[in-house]
């Protein structure tokens, strides 16, 4: 070999030798590359080339793929490596530090959430809507001025009708939970109704608050009771009569016991709703919840 050649070849050493590599990886940057076969060479020779290659590339596509594993565990685990020396890490090291994040990982997953526990709810004395018998109760605690309260009557209580209440499989119980910090007009509203059930037309009654609430919710207390006393006209109900009651406020305890009785079940807002019976505990059910919500605690009560 000439002194030129010699010369040559240590130059290159040499910068192979000062170059950098790349952060958190013992690999180099970019790997050196080898001349491709040309078509004229022997095919010995370019199966020698294809040999050398997929040597080459498989711990290095190894190697990546690991450290690519580490990064995306450490980011979902919320963690990152410190102790790490890029220029020292083996693929043990990247194998055991993945089992750590694994386990980190399966510890920090949430626990399912569990199921609601039934608990106790007296029915009281409110009206019953459906077969007395029947095997489930829905009771709703409930405030006639609630635009929440009225999308249920509106949109759900149908398909319960339909579906449960009228084939005699679950009862409803209305009981009442007037807010009157926002809603002035709930609790006379509730008293009206109770009003009604002494002739014998509750749920006649309350159908007819939920349908024309917006009729009457903003209106000022004077012409509330005015528009209350019109529908017990427009139901059929004996005028004098249901006007005495509602004036006396005859059944305003009843009302407020309802209230009490709310509270005491951790009622905060309405519509809320208790579904079972007394000898497997209610599940309470807050808001004004789609038909299907209803149905699957339903269903699997009737299954019990």
């Amino acid at each position: 070999m000439s002194s030129e050649e010699r010369k040559s070849d240590k130059d290159t050493s040499d910068i192979e030798e000062t170059k950098p590599v790349a952060e958190n990886s013992d690999l180099p940057e970019n790997p050196p590359e080898t001349e491709a076969p040309t078509e004229s060479q022997p095919v010995s020779e370019q199966s020698h080339y294809l040999e050398t290659q997929n040597k080459k590339s498989t711990p290095t596509g190894m190697i990546i793929a690991l450290v690519a594993v580490v990064a995306v565990a450490a980011f979902f685990a919320g963690s990152y490596f410190s102790s790490m020396d890029s220029d020292t890490v083996t693929r043990s090291e990247l194998q055991q530090a993945i089992s750590r994040l694994e386990s980190k990982m399966e510890s920090n997953q949430p626990t399912p959430q569990q199921a609601p526990q039934p608990v106790r709810i007296s029915l009281d004395d409110d009206p019953i809507r459906g077969d007395p018998d029947a095997p489930i109760t829905i009771i709703e605690f409930s405030d006639f001025q609630c635009p929440f309260c009225a999308r249920f009557h509106e949109q759900t209580l149908p398909s319960l009708l339909e579906e449960y209440i009228d084939e005699g499989k679950v009862n409803f119980v209305y009981r009442d939970f007037p807010i009157q910090s926002i809603h002035p007009n709930a609790l006379p509203a509730a008293v009206a109704a109770e009003c009604a059930d002494d002739q014998g037309k509750y749920w006649e009654y309350h159908d007819i608050l939920f349908e024309k609430q917006s009729s009457w919710a903003r209106l000022d207390s004077n012409s509330a009771i005015s528009t209350f006393s019109q529908y017990a006209t427009d139901i059929g109900l004996e005028k004098e009569q249901f006007d005495s009651c509602l004036g006396s406020g005859k059944h305003l305890e009843e009302v407020q016991g309802d209230l009490r009785d709310g509270r005491d079940y951790e009622i905060t807002g309405t519509p809320g709703f208790f579904i079972g019976n007394e000898e497997i505990g209610f599940v309470k059910l807050n808001g004004a919840q789609p038909f299907e919500s209803f149905k699957r605690i339903i269903d699997a009560q009737l299954e019990t």
